[in-house]
């Protein structure tokens, strides 16, 4: 039976490679978005449900599916006040997991961050950390939490530290190797192609960087 598909962040860097990639796909009929402006693609397979998503509440009715793909996120620069940066990258997946497990959603799927600790000093680690705790808390069947290092890709939005750092980056991937290979930077392309082939996955998993593409559950 063919599936039905929810993203969140769908307008980003990773969710429009993963949009694209689950519009193509024949296990899946329909692709449900939530999101704050329309992505402007026509397709027979393809609901948009235009709203504030700080409120997923509000379209709880409409939020079933059988897996859920969450590519939310913000940077320091884009939202500088921490409240609204907490509402967004803590508040937004969590939301999303409340509904999943209203819903008896049975895939959930998030992009976190490399670092992740709830107990960490560190504003933007902490924020993840904590995010995933909480969200692993749901009474969901899978839950699969990727923890991505730098994710770079042509954006919209130009963000001159992530081109800077990108350009170092790759420069220097060849020294992340062994132990180290989790810190090497991903393109959005990649980690869409991860997300998507990675909904096969069960039970309640951490995913690092170096562990995305590989085939097992």
């Amino acid at each position: 039976m063919k599936k039905t598909a929810i993203i969140l962040g769908a307008t980003g860097l990773t969710g429009s490679y993963l949009l694209d990639l689950l519009l193509m796909s024949e296990d899946y009929e329909k692709v449900k978005i939530f999101t704050r402006k329309t992505t402007g693609k026509k397709h027979p397979k393809l609901e948009e449900f235009i709203g504030d998503i700080l409120y997923l509440e509000k379209f709880s009715n409409d939020f079933k599916a059988d897996d859920v793909f969450c590519c939310i996120g913000t940077t320091k620069a884009q939202t500088p006040n921490k409240d609204e940066y907490y509402a967004i990258d803590y508040g937004i997946p969590v939301s999303t997991a409340k509904l999943c497990e209203q819903n008896q959603i049975s895939t959930l799927s998030i992009i976190s961050a490399i670092g992740s600790n709830p107990k960490s000093s560190v504003f933007y680690s902490r924020t993840k950390g904590e995010m995933e705790q909480s969200v692993l808390k749901y009474n969901i069947p899978n839950i699969l939490i990727y923890r991505p290092s730098l994710i770079y890709g042509e954006r919209k939005d130009k963000r001159l530290a992530e081109n800077i750092a990108t350009i170092l980056i790759n420069g220097l991937q060849f020294l992340f190797i062994g132990k180290m290979k989790k810190y090497r930077a991903i393109t959005g392309k990649e980690l869409a192609n991860a997300l998507f082939l990675g909904v096969k996955k069960t039970g309640h998993q951490i995913i690092e960087r170096d562990q995305f593409l590989e085939n097992k559950n």
